[in-house]
């Protein structure tokens, strides 16, 4: 009988990327968590008001950005894969990302300048001044994130990253994935089941 063994790589059990920045991340979180509570309870006690407040919204927008954000944060998921395994190909997936999310961020601009044209804004009532702080909030994560993908994708083009260390690239993508997250729990919370 032969004894076979398999090589495997010894499994890390670390956070990826840098702790500073999942400090940032878990910061960031917390402030977005105190917001919804505060949200919630506002719901909970004048729920008319959110329900009509959901009614001027544009869900079919809420759902676009929301499709955008999941498929830029695929490319970037797939852009680490790629760059740990040293494939081509990196630097061009997060490109795409930013592109992919720039529909995120027209959609939001577009949807603040009809509802500001509409006559809504942060006095209108207790629901839009929560619309508007929560997904301005969120919107200023989303342009901080692009231009993380940018200075990650200039990084890989000019060699300064090589997939030898995965510390920026990691650092970057879970930023990214954060922000993505976010929306992922505003999305239903505003447009949904306000």
């Amino acid at each position: 009988m032969t004894d076979l063994t398999l090589e495997t790589e010894p499994r890390s059990h670390q956070l990826p990327g840098d702790i500073a920045v999942w400090i940032f991340i878990f910061a960031e979180l917390a402030v977005f968590g105190i917001m919804l509570i505060g949200f919630a309870v506002a719901r909970s006690l004048d729920p008319a008001t959110f329900h009509a407040g959901r009614e001027a919204l544009h869900p079919l927008i809420g759902l676009l950005n929301t499709v955008a954000l999941i498929t830029a944060s695929y490319l970037v998921a797939t852009a680490v894969h790629q760059f740990r395994h040293r494939c081509p190909g990196v630097q061009w997936r997060l490109w795409f990302a930013v592109a992919i999310s720039c529909v995120y961020t027209i959609g939001k601009l577009w949807e603040y300048v009809n509802l500001y044209s509409e006559g809504y804004n942060l006095s209108t009532s207790t629901f839009f001044m929560f619309y508007f702080f929560l997904t301005f909030f969120h919107f200023m994560h989303v342009i901080l994130g692009q231009v993380i993908l940018i200075v990650l994708a200039v990084k890989v083009r000019n060699g300064d990253y090589d997939g030898s260390d995965m510390n920026g690239m990691e650092s970057g993508a879970s930023y990214w994935h954060m922000v993505d997250l976010v929306w992922l729990v505003l999305f239903p919370i505003i447009y949904v089941l306000a």
